[in-house]
């Protein structure tokens, strides 16, 4: 699936994008579950364990800035993150055996979707190696203004950064002690139907949608399947059901990496974006949605 040179790519700066991996049938298909799956949030107030809502949400004007899990509740993403083009590329970057770790849906509506502050994912389920990674699919058009994932080159090859405050893990990183890694970020844009790549332990963010385009992004974390989360397996029978390819086993390969363990839990548990709520320092700027912006 992939070349040589994207490989080196990948393994190098620590991020892919890879052009028009979904055909169009395929994308238009999850485009209208999603349409489905928004209208459903109109019948919630609060977060709930598949919908984490914006400020503002109304259940006659529904935002959603997150669908947890969506793999355990809509059979269309469970098919999706075995498509064959998908395996093939993570058999690239991560070996032949390969296991789903989770999986979200982050959503940014136009001139209003909340930023996600800078951080790795490695910080917040290191592993006993760091072979892991999260795809990036775009459900529609990713471009520079309407909150593209921004990744910083290189990073993932560096420390793991302290994601705590006043003790707590917050899930995000004092933007002051990388000012110098954030001046080297660059975006990842692509058409609806891209893929995005990116390491466990590569800086990365997301700036406020501040176009008037919406920006869906349905991600993926997978991970080599002889790499063991350091916090533990509390079901068995559900970490070998999520191997995507491989066969199941019991010895986990150790490699030595930067780790810090997301202990003492957040204040507030819940998605990132209520872990972040404890961050003592931000980096994106939230405006006010203007008001003569329309509500969608």
């Amino acid at each position: 699936m992939l070349s040589a040179s994207q490989i080196a790519l990948y393994r190098d700066q620590g991020y892919l994008v890879v052009p028009d991996v979904l055909d169009a049938v395929t994308l238009e298909t999850v485009r209208r579950e999603m349409a489905r799956i928004l209208d459903g949030a109109r019948a919630v107030t609060t977060h709930t364990d598949m919908y984490d809502l914006e400020p503002g949400h109304r259940p006659d004007d529904p935002r959603v800035r997150r669908v947890k899990t969506p793999h355990r509740f809509f059979p269309v993403f469970q098919h999706l993150l075995r498509h064959p083009r998908l395996v093939a590329v993570l058999q690239d970057l991560l070996g032949p055996a390969v296991r789903l770790h989770g999986s979200k849906i982050n959503l940014k509506s136009p001139r209003y979707g909340s930023p996600v502050e800078w951080h790795q994912d490695w910080a917040f389920y290191p592993h006993t190696n760091d072979d892991l990674l999260a795809v990036g699919v775009m459900l529609d058009d990713c471009t520079s203004d309407n909150g593209p994932l921004l990744v910083v080159p290189g990073s993932h090859r560096g420390p793991t950064f302290d994601h705590h405050a006043e003790g707590h893990f917050c899930g995000a990183i004092d933007p002051a002690t990388i000012r110098d890694e954030i001046a080297r970020a660059v975006p990842l844009t692509g058409r609806a139907g891209s893929m995005s790549f990116h390491h466990v332990r590569l800086l990365h963010g997301s700036a406020q949608n501040v176009s008037s385009l919406p920006r869906t992004l349905l991600l993926y974390e997978y991970g080599a399947a002889d790499a063991w989360p350091l916090m533990g397996v509390s079901d068995l029978a559900d970490f070998d059901a999520r191997l995507v390819t491989g066969e199941p086993g019991i010895e986990p390969r150790l490699v030595s990496a930067p780790v810090r363990m997301p202990l003492p839990p957040a204040r507030h548990q819940g998605s990132i974006y209520e872990n972040q709520s404890d961050a003592s320092r931000r980096y994106f700027p939230v405006t006010d949605e203007p008001a003569s912006a329309p509500r969608t």
